[in-house]
């Protein structure tokens, strides 16, 4: 009767907590498009006109192009085809609630709690807030929470349906964002050497066992009553040892002072399926590019110049100061294990964020489980019913109007300063100039300068462009001898005496900048060599006289 009562207020609870998830995961999207959304759009509709030609049609440089997202690219193309910006808005929304649901339904099938499940998600959703946005990297959140799940089913239960959705998932990562097809293997490596530390340290008794073994082999070819005896005292001598060392070990790993190591053979498996799994990049249309992406991304200078690859100081985010400190806390001042894997997930995915702040996205999903464990487990230890009586409570009516209360203010919170935005932000991207460009000049003939920031826009409104937030197309990592990148970091810095001869170069003839950058000050100092074409509240436009 108790567990009837029970499931019936966990199913109630989990039905409360689908629904508010999905209310705020609403309220954390997005309205405005980001940069690189409009060139995902332009992709998507050149892919299914003229195919991956491995060419990019959008700036002047006649420079390849590897198409790095391509399938995502065609399905949103295809979204905005239907649905305009209003259907991308809806598809951003759509993938935000599918990544908060799965991260609360994972979280409870690990953690077997669906009190701090709930929690935890709102927790990591809002930290994520920054990081949803109509680009592939969504689809990949859900990708790589549905990997930890496979990963952790398959090594409880060796179901096959797990290990066939490991092999798809890097199938699917290979053609909706290359760059992160290495990061899906580093999921796998905490498990992994966790196993060879359980390995080594029972390497004693592999040895002693092997011994015993080797020992009854050679019993059966001794004819010498003595020496079978003495052969025996050994064996005896060695089963006891053996038996010592395993009931060490086992105390060891049934109370640990910190780490736990589990041991699991189906770990072998596992590995098995990672060899498999990296050569499912080659099933993709972009040939060998999941191996090379991410190598030539981190050779050349882009991560140090744009502001999501820089490192993170923790000084400037307070907020994941505050989720390291509450893993510290448990860790230290309570008596709270944790397990190997997790420690090494942990610790690895810290690392990548400290040395690039794009990684903080990862660190939150794969980490809310890791943190929902050791909650988990602390309460159990401390107050073991605390989590059954909070869901029970959350049930009752009461409960329920203060629990929905509380996360329909939280969501309106988060949803209120995006009243009002538009899809397209004027004060950012060059809306009415684009519109000027188009209707006054000759676009297949003119050479527009323009900043990294906005040229996704322009070449969404068909204007080829000088640069676009594709960084690593305009490194020479990706194409030999072009540094437009480069290029564009002096131009925009104003940080040499060779602007001129820099934009003879690209043959320049006209050039677009927001009013407050350094280009334009320096444009405004020369005007014998500019004419001022148009200039709004935020945006100027100017062409190059003829010498």
């Amino acid at each position: 009767m108790k567990d009837n009562k029970t499931n019936k207020y966990n199913v109630i609870f989990n039905i409360m907590a689908l629904i508010l998830i999905a209310i705020f995961c609403f309220a954390i999207s997005p309205i405005t498009l980001q940069n690189d959304t409009f060139y995902t759009i332009k992709i998507g509709e050149h892919i299914l006109e003229n195919g991956i030609d491995m060419r990019d049609p959008f700036s002047y440089h006649n420079i390849e192009y590897t198409y790095p997202h391509w399938l995502y690219d065609v399905c949103i193309y295809l979204i905005y085809s239907m649905g305009g910006q209003v259907g991308i808005y809806i598809s951003t929304i759509v993938l935000s609630i599918i990544l908060g649901i799965s991260i609360y339904l994972t979280n409870v099938k690990l953690s077997k709690n669906n009190f701090t499940s709930f929690i935890i998600t709102i927790g990591a959703m809002y930290l994520l807030r920054n990081f949803i946005a109509a680009r592939a990297q969504l689809v990949t959140f859900i990708l790589f929470v549905f990997t930890i799940y496979f990963i952790e089913q398959f090594l409880e239960t060796k179901k096959k349906r797990y290990a066939i959705g490991l092999v798809i998932i890097p199938i699917i990562i290979a053609n909706v964002h290359v760059a992160v097809f290495p990061f899906y293997f580093i999921l796998y490596l905490p498990y992994i050497v966790e196993y060879m530390m359980y390995i080594l340290s029972n390497t004693k008794i592999v040895i002693c066992t092997s011994k015993i073994k080797s020992l009854h082999k050679k019993i059966k070819k001794v004819q010498d009553q003595a020496e079978i005896e003495d052969i025996k005292n050994k064996i005896l001598n060695l089963e006891q040892k053996n038996q010592d060392l395993q009931e060490r070990y086992k105390k060891q790993h049934d109370n640990p002072y910190k780490i736990k190591l589990k041991g699991n053979d189906t770990v072998k498996i596992l590995i098995l399926i990672m060899i498999i799994c990296i050569f499912t990049g080659l099933l993709t249309p972009l040939g060998t590019t999941p191996y090379t992406y991410l190598v030539k991304t981190m050779q050349g200078n882009t991560t140090q110049n744009i502001s999501e690859h820089l490192p993170l100081t923790l000084i400037n985010n307070l907020e994941y100061m505050c989720v390291l400190v509450v893993f510290l806390a448990i860790l230290v001042f309570t008596d709270t294990k944790i397990r190997l894997s997790d420690l090494f997930m942990l610790a690895g995915l810290t690392l990548l964020t400290f040395s690039s702040r794009r990684q903080e996205s990862m660190f939150i999903i794969m980490c809310s489980y890791i943190l929902n464990r050791l909650i988990c487990s602390m309460f159990n230890k401390y107050q073991p019913d605390d989590c059954k009586k909070a869901i029970r409570a959350m049930c009752r009516p009461l409960g329920m109007i203060s629990t929905i209360a509380i996360m329909l203010t939280l969501s309106i919170y988060v949803y209120k300063p995006k009243i009002g935005n538009h899809f397209i932000d004027e004060k950012t991207y060059p809306v009415d100039a684009a519109t000027y460009i188009v209707d006054n000049l000759d676009i297949k003939n003119i050479r527009l300068y323009n900043d990294y920031n906005y040229g996704s826009y322009l070449l969404f409104r068909g204007i080829p462009v000088f640069v676009d937030s594709r960084a690593d197309l305009y490194t020479p990592e990706f194409n030999d001898g072009v540094t437009v990148f480069n290029d564009f970091l002096s131009l925009s810095g104003v940080n040499n005496d060779k602007i001129e001869e820099t934009l003879d170069k690209y043959n320049i003839t006209h050039l677009i900048t927001t009013k407050k950058s350094k280009l334009r000050i320096f444009i405004k100092r020369d005007v014998e060599k500019y004419n001022l074409l148009y200039e709004d509240d935020y945006f100027s436009i100017y062409e190059r006289k003829k010498v």
